[in-house]
């Protein structure tokens, strides 16, 4: 079974004073006192100045009382604004609907996930063939009175009577991995703990798994990750005495990951040292004493094992193919000269390969769309598997021996659908269809191709209402990523819908340093070239106001994450091209990100401030929080991050927007949100993602002038 889814000193702070001015959308603020320290960094002779370091402390009591009298102010901002309850109240009747997720199987049971509508946290049922009457097997909501544990993941023994799951709390990157007979439903003793960024992959009456040692009080969410190791967990063992199965301690600052082939012979072991690169060890687990082997020899490629046929390993690879292909190879004869070439490099960039009844399944993007091929298990193609239109393929199950598949399809104005797929017959038929309280007719897409700084076309969705006029005036909301070779697709969102049918425009532009056109789009917006990324989102402004879509005053921009620096450099590079922006999670400090929990892996795409002095010049030329001018005029800023986010610490967004307060020469607010009891966004409960996006939608719509009815 396959499913593809794709940082110390005290702080002063003065008595709050927020002073509104009825009526208009520019209040007057007085931001508390951020106190500044005399710190002081060195890189290749020059001094760089960080006089709020002392935020990165986030369990300090200095810093607790910051965040409550920023998110005072905040607070008292956003409940000013008139239509933020009736937002609220359409946000909680459109996201009211039973949302399911593609099934699975083992044997003749069929695993799903599904919510009731307002459920925070989505629950897993089971049953017996499709069929079958349905029972619950784990609701992650009877885990937590407020829902913030969620399951993180899981995974389903080959017999199909155990579950291995984990769960994580308030949104942390931290795992914890709990065993359920599947039958009883009930838990078992075994109970690992200090879980992140792994899976857990069965061998017979047990399962691999990675996992870190165990940081010290108080150092949980910040400390930096490393020295992360293979386990092989016996049901019913001590996890303490859990079998060491890899570990490169001279390579602290690498990740391994296992996984086991459908038929438990093969062992893979994935080695990372970032977000780019890997290479393969793996063990043939029918001969014990045997020697593992090896594919790649560095990190420039990326290999990742489908499955095994017989001998032979199916393996898609970007190695001398930057768009990919898929390639087999002989376990006894790995080396490259004997690979056979399976589904060779095409134009469009092949995102992966399943196995289903004596076939392959090829998911390919093109121009940031989805196209499925059914192929002979020798590559041949047989034909294309029909598709309900321009979209996203969001998940695929399949068993290689089964007939019976299923995906997910989603477009902007496409709500996810799930569909069955007859692999011998090549069609494909409605499984289970979302009722959502929003008329999909009345919206349109259109993609168009603009042209960078640099001359490079690059391509742009744009959705609105059909009777859509171009006069310049209408609100719009630009989304952009452009990382880690993460590529932007059609999807649909509830969050959009209140927007959209108030006259917005939402566009999301593919830029570079996403995965949309392979490994060299991905490359052109990485290390040095990291600006091309800022360039693409710029000019993608640029077109929609050339075009008359909307014009700077009524143009909103949002990103999260590698997406939250995006917007924060753009912000400085170019604030008079905005009204206003949200940047979410964000990487503000460039010189000091990879100091934090996993933030070294990202160095692929990002360099470090160590690693030359032209490397460190160019960093700090466009770090957001290094690049902040004082006296100028910002448009609405509303910075927002969680208190428990341990992927992006929550210093980045805290030093930012003290450093962007303290700048600021207009009257534009400039605000931090900041959730509790929430991370980077993985898990986070319905109640919240509900409470996030009203406060997100509020600032935005209220800061382009917008007077919402609903």
């Amino acid at each position: 079974m396959k499913i593809e889814f794709k940082k110390i000193m005290p702080v002063l702070c003065l008595s709050i004073v927020v002073g509104f001015s009825s009526c208009t959308r520019t209040e007057k603020i007085t931001y508390p006192e951020t106190k500044r320290v005399d710190s002081v960094d060195e890189y290749f002779g020059q001094k760089i100045l960080d006089p709020y370091r002392w935020l990165e402390n986030d369990t300090s009591a200095e810093t607790s009382e910051w965040v409550k009298a920023q998110n005072e102010i905040t607070n008292a901002y956003l409940e000013k604004i008139p239509f933020r309850k009736s937002l609220k109240e359409r946000f909680t009747q459109i996201w009211d609907y039973p949302k399911y997720g593609i099934p699975f199987s083992k044997g003749n049971l069929y695993f799903y996930f599904k919510n009731d509508g307002m459920q925070n946290q989505s629950v897993l049922y089971v049953q017996e063939g499709l069929e079958g009457e349905p029972r619950v097997l784990l609701d992650p909501n009877r885990l937590s009175e407020d829902g913030t544990v969620a399951i993180a993941s899981f995974s389903v023994s080959n017999d199909a009577r155990f579950l291995a799951y984990s769960i994580a709390k308030a949104g942390s990157d931290w795992n914890e991995i709990y065993v359920m007979d599947i039958n009883t439903r009930q838990n078992l003793p075994d109970h690992i703990t200090w879980i992140k960024f792994s899976g857990m992959s069965w061998k017979g009456d047990g399962f691999y798994y990675s996992r870190y040692e165990a940081p010290k009080p108080g150092e949980e969410l910040s400390i930096k990750n490393q020295n992360q190791r293979v386990f092989y967990h016996k049901l019913g063992s001590d996890p303490t005495k859990d079998e060491l199965i890899w570990e490169d301690p001279q390579h602290p600052l690498r990740t391994f990951g296992a996984s086991v082939t459908e038929d438990e012979r093969f062992l893979i072991i994935s080695e990372s040292e970032s977000t780019y690169g890997n290479k393969l060890h793996i063990k043939d687990l029918q001969k014990p004493a045997s020697s593992y082997i090896h594919i790649g020899d560095s990190f420039d490629w990326e290999f990742w094992v489908v499955d095994n046929l017989n001998d032979d390993l199916i393996v898609v690879t970007n190695y001398l193919a930057p768009r990919s292909q898929a390639v087999s190879i002989n376990f006894s004869h790995p080396e490259i000269s004997s690979w056979q070439t399976l589904i060779p490099e095409k134009e469009e960039v092949l995102e992966g390969i399943y196995l289903a009844n004596g076939k392959i399944i090829s998911q390919y993007l093109k121009d940031a769309c989805n196209h499925l091929y059914s192929h002979n298990l020798d590559g041949q193609l047989i034909d294309e598997i029909p598709l309900p239109g321009i979209g996203t393929i969001g998940g695929f199950s399949s068993e290689k021996e089964k007939n019976i598949a299923f995906f997910a399809f989603t477009s902007f104005t496409y709500p996810t659908t799930i569909f069955k797929f007859d692999v011998e017959k090549n069609q494909t038929e409605v499984f289970r269809k979302p009722d959502i309280k929003f008329n999909s007719e009345d919206y349109t897409t259109e993609q168009v191709f603009y042209t960078s700084k640099d001359g490079t076309k690059v391509p742009m969705f744009i959705v609105h209402k059909k009777n859509f006029l171009k006069n310049g005036k209408n609100p719009t909301l630009l989304y952009g990523y452009g990382g880690f070779n993460i590529s932007l697709t059609p999807s649909f969102s509830i969050s959009l819908i209140p927007f959209l049918e108030n006259g917005g425009v939402y566009a999301e532009a593919n830029i570079r340093g996403g995965g949309e056109y392979g490994e060299e789009w991905h490359q052109a917006g990485t290390k040095m070239k990291k600006q091309n990324v800022f360039d693409d989102f710029i000019a993608a402004a640029e077109y929609l106001i050339s075009n008359k879509y909307t014009s700077p005053k009524k143009l909103a921009i949002n990103g999260g994450s590698n997406g939250g620096l995006l917007i924060g450099a753009v912000l400085n590079q170019r604030p008079d091209l905005f009204a206003v922006a949200v940047p979410e999670v964000g990487v503000m400090d460039m010189l000091r990100y990879h100091k934090f929990t996993i933030g070294w892996a990202w160095a692929y795409d990002y360099g470090t401030a160590e690693d030359s002095e032209e490397m460190f010049h160019y960093l700090l030329s466009y770090s957001p929080l290094h690049n902040i001018k004082l006296g100028t005029k910002y448009p609405a800023v509303m910075a927002m991050t969680a208190d428990h986010d341990d992927r992006v610490v929550p210093a980045h967004s805290f030093k930012y927007t003290a450093t962007l307060q303290a700048a600021q020469a207009g009257d534009a607010p400039i605000l931090i949100r900041i959730e509790s009891k929430a991370g980077h966004g993985a898990g986070r409960p319905t109640s919240k993602i509900i409470d996030n996006v009203t406060d997100k939608f509020s600032f935005i719509m209220y800061n382009l002038g917008m007077s919402p009815k609903f």
